[in-house]
């Protein structure tokens, strides 16, 4: 699996319509939310979006007209979905040592079985046309793309407490999940982080908290008020990184990244939304950065600018994303070249 930082095809998203993800007025936010980040794709790569009908189409399509936006890297697909976290459910593109680019397709099981309507999105890669010439590969575990990151070299980051859940492989050992890591990713080093961040209801993914972003340049989150419930965990998951190695037993560079802050959501419930900074999704020459009008959006935008000198650090306001709890990396998948 290439790192996310090499030269991408196409980013591939689903437009969001689940009003049970976010209601009321929160779905036309993450709507501008979707076009913001599709206008600032096209520019760049090839997007590749699945939409229920035609009319959704037309609708998008209508929005860039009258921005007087061209759309001629814009891709429909006409697929059925329940929700839009593609990273997810969507496939996982590798490329063998002639660049020829294949996919893989993990089981997903809506995070360990929370939520049996959203576990239906398993089925949607069965679906998209433009893949079935392409060589794919069914591992036939559970797996979600937001659990693991890579730095194209053949290490991964990924966590204990989402891929040794009971609730996603039961039978499976640490070392058994590290084989099919090789077999199907080409992974033959893996960093076990702990814990992921609070409110975090995919039980610990990795892309809130640790990211590649060079093949020995890690930036992890942090967070500074030793009262919030965060602080123990990303410390925790620090001090491994102090010791951790990449393939070849190098020491990591690391950058710490700050959180933003705890963050509620709206109405009646108020529970911690799992913000971070560390959502962010590369693409060719540009890096769309979750921000949530906080004290820390310009020194994260800083520290992510100095990490990508020669991309464009778009900031995108996504508290409204947040409330689906999941950002920007959760919604995007790409696809290398």
């Amino acid at each position: 699996m290439p790192a996310e930082w090499e030269p991408h095809r196409s980013t591939w998203l689903t437009w969001p319509k689940n009003h049970a993800t976010w209601p009321g007025k929160l779905l036309k936010e993450v709507e501008s939310i979707y076009l913001r980040m599709i206008l600032e794709l096209l520019s760049y790569e090839r997007v590749d979006l699945l939409v229920d009908d035609q009319k959704t189409a037309g609708n998008v399509l209508e929005v860039f007209r009258k921005k007087r936006v061209t759309s001629r890297n814009l891709f429909f697909h006409n697929i059925k979905t329940v929700d839009a976290w593609i990273r997810d459910y969507g496939p996982i593109f590798v490329k063998n040592k002639r660049g020829k680019v294949a996919f893989t397709k993990w089981t997903f099981n809506a995070w360990g079985g929370k939520y049996n309507d959203i576990a239906g999105d398993n089925g949607a890669v069965d679906k998209i046309e433009i893949l079935k010439p392409m060589k794919r590969f069914d591992p036939g575990i559970i797996l979600e793309g937001g659990s693991i990151d890579m730095n194209g070299r053949g290490t991964c980051l990924t966590t204990e407490q989402c891929l040794l859940n009971p609730n996603r492989n039961k039978k499976l050992s640490r070392k058994e999940i590290e084989s099919y890591f090789k077999k199907y990713l080409g992974v033959n080093h893996v960093i076990w982080l702990k814990e992921g961040i609070e409110g975090d209801d995919t039980d610990g993914h990795v892309d809130d908290i640790t990211r590649f972003v060079g093949p020995r340049t890690i930036l992890t989150a942090t967070e500074n008020d030793p009262l919030d419930e965060n602080y123990t965990r990303l410390k925790e998951n620090l001090e491994i990184l102090k010791q951790a190695s990449d393939e070849k037993d190098r020491r990591l560079d690391l950058v710490e990244l700050p959180m933003p802050g705890k963050i509620v959501s709206r109405g009646g419930e108020s529970r911690r939304l799992p913000a971070s900074y560390a959502n962010f999704y590369i693409a060719n020459r540009v890096v769309l950065v979750p921000v949530y009008g906080r004290r820390n959006d310009q020194l994260a935008l800083k520290i992510i600018q100095g990490l990508f000198p020669s991309r464009k650090i778009v900031a995108i306001e996504s508290t409204a994303l947040l409330h689906g709890l999941g950002s920007i990396h959760c919604v995007t998948q790409q696809e290398p070249l």
